[in-house]
């Protein structure tokens, strides 16, 4: 849907802020930060508490746990390394990764460790990108395959954001190198570990742990002063609990604790599919950054081609019918470099070429380069499945209903 000349702007957020205020009354979530750009103006709006059963209002700089929303600021930075010749996208990782040389190769994903077949090919940097390297997450439950019994048993965080389970990286990546690939790679797209594994990598390229790299050549040159991967105590004041939502009653369990929690001091691994947190402007900075092609306000990050090819599909017919993602998925939408991006209609107002992705404990982004419309949605309560909850829809569709109207 192009967004058109429509009401005046202040009763147009007001209609979003209805839709989102009767969800919060009703207890789906107890609070939440709204961020809505559109052709330069930002409008933002707080609704709720703070925490379940608190009188704490919350507030539009409240920290909160983004999980896979990590994953494009982990593209972007492998991409600053790409723009500076450091590592090229079609190269072998083994260069950098020598634990994933000489890949073996499951003959079946439910068969045994040892029956394997030699990969046909080494993985390069754009597998790890695109997430066709050919291991990842499995959907379904942790006792389903060998594979996936000897992911957790190695704690290789394939699950639930845990920043205090996975150990360093080179163990990490250590350990890894002992498991077969899932899939040849560049056979089918999968989930996850692809982000996780470029975090190492960038590490190793760039010299510097990637945690330090984020926020010397992403954070600080951006004004993303509260995004890291855990929270200093200045700060907890403003880190929102996390909450798992109960798929059955909605009811919202506590997670992680602002105070004592897994984010409340630095990880052993920094997550790069899912160990950031962050505020709506700060995430909004980035998003303005990929809007506008690589730079931000006089401050460029990347290359314009760097964002081209960020933010276009980048997987072919074959790869995402073999993917094997819930929901019909690939049926509408792509993926270009660690984050998704539309291609069909999915039965939602964006329009074709709209990039972002989700975290699943709470969080949302997309970026409509047709509207030049950026929207971003934080809570504090996790989805119970890969397709975002109602709250999240009614506020797509708020917003373009209320900026479009019958558009």
């Amino acid at each position: 849907m192009r967004i058109t000349d429509g009401p005046p702007v202040e009763a147009a957020l007001r209609r979003v802020d209805d839709v989102m205020a009767d969800r919060v009354a009703r207890g789906i979530i107890p609070g939440l930060v709204m961020l809505i750009e559109h052709a330069g103006d930002v409008h933002a709006d707080v609704i709720g508490a703070r925490a379940v059963g608190s009188a704490e209002p919350i507030r539009r700089d409240a920290i909160f746990r983004i999980s896979s929303m990590t994953k494009p600021i982990t593209a972007a930075a492998t991409m600053i390394l790409v723009d500076e010749g450091r590592i090229r996208l079609d190269e072998a990782v083994d260069r950098l990764l020598p634990e994933l040389a000489d890949r073996q190769v499951l003959r079946r994903l439910d068969g045994p460790l040892d029956d394997t077949v030699p990969a046909k090919r080494r993985i390069a940097v754009r597998d790890l990108l695109t997430f066709t390297m050919g291991f990842g997450l499995v959907f379904g439950p942790p006792d389903a395959y060998p594979i996936v019994g000897a992911m957790n048993d190695l704690e290789l965080g394939q699950g639930l954001p845990s920043p205090a389970t996975p150990p360093a990286p080179d163990e990490w990546m250590r350990r890894l190198g002992t498991l077969p690939l899932m899939h040849q790679p560049g056979e089918r797209w999968m989930y996850n570990t692809g982000a996780d594994v470029l975090g190492v990598l960038i590490a190793r390229a760039s010299g510097s742990p990637f945690d330090i790299f984020l926020r010397d050549r992403i954070f600080e040159p951006l004004g993303m002063k509260d995004t890291s991967f855990s929270v200093p105590a200045d700060k907890q004041s403003r880190f929102v609990p996390s909450y798992l939502t109960d798929w059955r009653t909605g009811a919202l369990n506590l997670y992680d604790d602002p105070t004592t929690g897994q984010w409340s001091r630095p990880p052993a691994f920094p997550s790069g599919a899912g160990g950031l947190v962050s505020t709506a402007d700060d995430y909004a900075a980035f998003a303005e950054m990929l809007m506008h092609k690589g730079e931000r306000r006089g401050t460029r990050i990347l290359s314009e081609r760097a964002v081209e090819l960020m933010t276009h599909d980048q997987l072919t017919a074959e790869q995402k019918a073999a993917s094997g993602f819930p929901g019909g998925f690939f049926d509408h939408h792509s993926w270009s470099f660690c984050m998704s991006v539309k291609t069909g209609d999915d039965g939602t107002a964006r329009e074709v070429g709209t990039f972002g992705w989700d975290g699943g404990m709470g969080t949302g982004y997309s970026s409509d380069p047709l509207n030049d419309l950026t929207t971003i949605l934080m809570t504090q309560a996790s989805w119970i499945s890969a397709e975002p909850p109602a709250h999240f829809r009614d506020f797509a569709a708020a917003v373009y209903e209320a900026f479009a109207p019958g558009g």
